[in-house]
């Protein structure tokens, strides 16, 4: 008796362990996705809407087949400008599900970016969860570090979205698509399950897998100049 409760604590210990592992590769994983991108100019995300946004989310590897038949895209991370500082939060986790694209470029698996605009966005991205063209004005981003963003749709769109797959960079409207936060994920890297306004918006401390991601996206993003 004694052994079988040891094993199955040990394997409880195992489980927890790879769920860990498993959020923290996805956010190395979600690093190298925008590292990848910002380093080709011509085919990255303008300059000036990274130093205007106030939140970013990254979803590395979202599955093709769901965009074609529904259900769970795939999981990313939400992070924000920290009030009254430099720099961007600890990244909260998101699950995106459902939805339809309106611009597909193929291949097994593709890699989003959103960037939020404005305060409204930002709120509504913080609550438990919200529906993309529904709650909140999306729509697809300019390609190209120097690619002026001076059109309407950007100017009005709370929520600008890109995707990456084959190597093709292109803008994406993603209508539809909801956007949750992801308990079990926080849970594995903060040690409970923090919410993502919690986690955004308090002082909570970036887990050491994250440290990558905030790195690149303080050289890339810096705060917008006054």
């Amino acid at each position: 008796m004694r052994i079988t409760t040891m094993v199955l604590l040990l394997s409880v210990s195992l489980l927890a362990a790879g769920k860990e592992k498993d959020a923290a590769l996805r956010l190395d994983d979600a690093a190298t996705v925008f590292s990848e991108i910002m380093a080709t100019p011509d085919k990255g995300i303008p300059q000036d809407l990274l130093e205007k946004a106030h939140c970013m989310v990254i979803v590395p590897g979202l599955k093709k087949g769901a965009f074609i038949v529904g259900g769970k895209y795939g999981k990313g991370f939400v992070t924000c400008r920290k009030d009254g500082a430099a720099g961007w939060s600890a990244p909260g986790a998101v699950r995106v599900e459902g939805g339809s694209v309106g611009f597909q470029i193929g291949g097994s698996e593709s890699d989003v970016i959103l960037l939020v605009m404005n305060e409204r966005g930002a709120q509504r991205l913080l609550s438990s969860q919200f529906t993309l063209g529904g709650e909140g004005e999306v729509a697809a981003g300019p390609v190209g570090r120097d690619a002026t963003a001076q059109t309407d749709a950007k100017f009005t769109a709370e929520i600008l979205s890109w995707s990456r797959s084959r190597g093709v960079f292109a803008g994406l409207s993603l209508q539809g698509a909801t956007l949750r936060q992801d308990l079990d994920d926080n849970e594995d890297l903060y040690g409970k399950k923090l919410e993502n306004r919690e986690i955004i918006e308090g002082k909570v401390r970036p887990p050491a897998a994250a440290h990558h991601l905030l790195e690149l996206l303080d050289k890339y993003s810096p705060k917008e100049r006054e």
